[in-house]
C-alpha cells in the first residue's frame, strides 16, 4: 500500500509489515530500504506511478543490511540502474542478510509473544526465508548523502546493527529511523515507540543509547522500518522507547 506525503516529499509503502521509503526532490527519487521478495512489484509499481523510471531513481538506500530491508536490493538495482548504498559496517550483512548478531534466541519470541505471529507470519510469507543479499554496495557517508534525494543528514545509530544509519531530512521535519526505532516490534507485536528486541538486535544497551542521537534532530515526524509514522515529535518517541527499553 503507497500511502503519499507521510511527510513533504516522502512516500510509505507498507507491506508485510514491513516499510520502505520513496524520497523525492529536483525531479529525482531515492528508495530508502526494499522490503521483502513480494514486495518488488508494489515498490516497483509505487516507483514508477509517481512518474520515475530507469535513470530517475538516483539509489537505493539501506538503513541496515538485515533481509527485511534488503529483500529487493539486488532486483530494484537491476531494474532502475541505481547504486545501494549503506553503511561499511553493513555491507557483510546486505550481501548475507542471516548472518547478522543478535542477544536472544529467536525461535523463544513466537512462544512468549503469540501476538507476534500475525507479523512473523505475514514476514514468512512475503519471502523473510528466501532473501538473496546484495554485494558491492558504496558506503553511506556525508558526502555521498549530500548528494541523495532531500540531501538527507546521516545519524549514526549503531546497536540494532554495527553500521545501522538514520536520515534526517531537517527542511522536512522528517527523520527515517528505521529499525533504529520502530512503533510495531515484529518479535513481539507491541506497538508503540521502541527499539526492536533482541531477536534480531546485536546489541540493546547501543540502541537505546543511539536514541539520543535521533532525539536531538528535532523531527516532527518519524517514519520507522516497522509500524506507522510517529507524529508526536523524535524527543517523545524516544522518551517511549528509552521507558519501554529492550525486550
Amino acid at each position: 500500500m503507497l500511502t503519499r506525503n507521510v511527510a513533504d516529499g516522502i512516500h510509505l509503502i507498507e507491506h508485510a509489515y514491513t516499510n520502505v521509503y520513496l524520497v523525492e526532490d529536483g525531479g529525482e527519487v531515492m528508495i530508502v530500504d526494499t522490503g521483502l521478495p513480494a514486495a518488488q512489484h508494489e515498490i516497483s509499481s509505487a516507483v514508477r506511478s509517481l512518474g520515475y523510471g530507469p535513470g530517475s531513481v538516483s539509489a537505493i538506500v539501506l538503513t541496515h543490511g538485515h533481509f527485511d530491508h534488503v529483500g529487493t536490493a539486488a532486483k530494484l538495482r537491476t531494474e532502475f540502474r541505481a547504486p545501494v548504498l549503506a553503511h561499511p559496517a553493513d555491507h557483510y550483512i546486505a550481501a548475507h542478510p542471516y548472518r547478522y548478531g543478535h542477544e536472544r534466541p529467536r525461535f523463544q519470541y513466537p512462544l512468549r509473544f503469540p501476538g507476534s505471529l500475525r507479523q512473523l507470519g505475514a514476514m514468512t510469507m512475503a519471502g523473510a526465508l528466501l532473501v538473496r543479499g546484495v554485494a558491492d554496495v558504496h558506503d553511506l557517508d556525508a558526502d555521498a548523502a549530500a548528494t541523495l534525494p532531500g540531501a538527507p543528514v546521516v545519524i549514526p545509530t549503531p546497536g540494532h546493527t554495527a553500521g545501522h544509519t538514520a536520515l534526517h531530512f531537517p527542511d522536512r521535519g522528517a527523520l527515517i529511523a528505521g529499525d533504529a526505532l520502530v512503533t510495531l516490534n515484529p518479535y513481539t507485536g507491541g506497538r508503540g515507540p521502541q527499539i526492536v528486541s533482541g531477536a534480531a538486535t546485536a546489541d540493546s544497551a547501543a540502541a537505546l543509547a543511539s536514541l539520543e542521537a535521533l532525539a536531538e534532530t528535532g523531527a516532527r515526524v518519524v517514519l520507522t522500518g516497522h509500524g506507522d509514522p510517529w507524529t508526536s515529535g523524535a524527543q517523545s518517541a524516544v522518551e517511549r522507547a528509552l521507558a519501554k527499553g529492550p525486550s
